[in-house]
């Protein structure tokens, strides 16, 4: 393989990072064509799309290319799996500069292809650019399989909140990062690589959620848009949240109070729902709250409380406060 990407040029680079890639059976044209055909037996398709940029998403000092990639597409999966949709396919828009090593594209082009596997879908086609940043632009579809969709505008008076995943542990991790160590290595790997429970989504539109999304912006930031959509305000128990043991090690060692982290640290991607009282959720779902008629504007409270400490991701706004969100590295 050449040494950089402008060396490889554009078709080469194409072709090095396609030949990579593996396919599903609902890819009917994969990369190669004009565009993909991708099968929708459901008839509607869930889409979403994201970017990632260099130096605020991402940091190749602390993240290999792989990771990179890993992250990248499981950032846009969780979003179809919290739908209550089954992810199925994946675009790549890729602007790189041209002295880029080649090793690094291909790399990064394996960590997508993997994280996809992971959630049943497949690479299907994209485009590379040019350009002085690596910036990732990546549109991920997926199929309801007959399900309704599940949206933030559907939780009522009376619902539990309960989620599935991880909450806090890469927030956890950036603050380890940031301080120049990496150990513990679960919450470092868990901000390089988040593991969404992507089968989560599509269980629970089965178990009747009335609501649900994934928390990529933080917990109550999140939450805060169910009730916006919803008209309710929702009210956590942070005495119900598990909080490790580990985790409550590193918060010490900094000077954050993990309860922070958990409350509005972004992605980690768990996914976070909405059901009505009667609900039969396995295990792997905590309940940690309830939904209630709104007391003024729909908002988070926590312990009854409104929740006041800064915190979560706002791309515009910035990350608020260290150890808050890890959303913008």
């Amino acid at each position: 393989m050449k040494g950089t990407v402008g060396e490889l040029g554009e078709f080469g680079l194409i072709e090095k990072l396609t030949s990579r890639l593996t396919t599903t059976p609902a890819v009917r044209i994969g990369p190669g064509d004009d565009a993909a055909v991708v099968s929708a037996p459901d008839r509607r398709v869930v889409a979403s799309t994201d970017i990632l940029l260099e130096g605020r998403h991402f940091r190749r000092d602390w993240s290999t290319a792989y990771d990179v990639g890993r992250k990248a597409a499981a950032q846009n999966l969780a979003d179809i799996a919290a739908m209550g949709a089954v992810p199925t396919a994946l675009l790549l828009g890729l602007v790189v500069p041209a002295e880029l090593p080649a090793t690094w594209a291909t790399e990064l082009m394996d960590g997508i292809r993997d994280e996809c596997q992971v959630a049943g879908a497949a690479v299907v086609g994209g485009d590379v650019v040019r350009g002085e940043a690596i910036t990732l632009a990546i549109t991920a579809l997926g199929d309801l399989r007959g399900h309704e969709p599940v949206t933030r505008g559907g939780a009522r008076p009376g619902d539990v909140v309960a989620y599935t995943g991880w909450l806090g542990w890469s927030a956890a991790g950036h603050a380890v990062l940031s301080r120049g160590f990496r150990s513990p290595r679960a919450f470092v790997e868990a901000h390089r690589r988040p593991e969404p429970p992507y089968h989560a989504g599509p269980a629970a539109a089965g178990l009747g959620a009335t609501a649900m999304c994934d928390v990529s912006d933080g917990l109550v930031a999140d939450l805060g848009h169910i009730a916006q959509a919803s008209k309710a305000r929702i009210d956590l128990r942070s005495g119900l949240i598990d909080i490790p043991t580990q985790m409550h090690d590193i918060g010490q060692a900094v000077g954050v109070d993990p309860l922070q982290w958990v409350l509005t640290g972004g992605e980690d991607h768990a996914i976070v729902a909405t059901f009505p009282p009667d609900a039969k959720l396995p295990a792997r779902w905590k309940v940690i709250g309830e939904v209630l008629h709104p007391s003024a504007l729909p908002q988070v409270t926590v312990d009854g409380a409104p929740w006041t400490s800064t915190g979560g991701w706002d791309h515009f706004g910035g990350d608020i406060e260290d150890g808050g969100g890890a959303a913008g590295q």
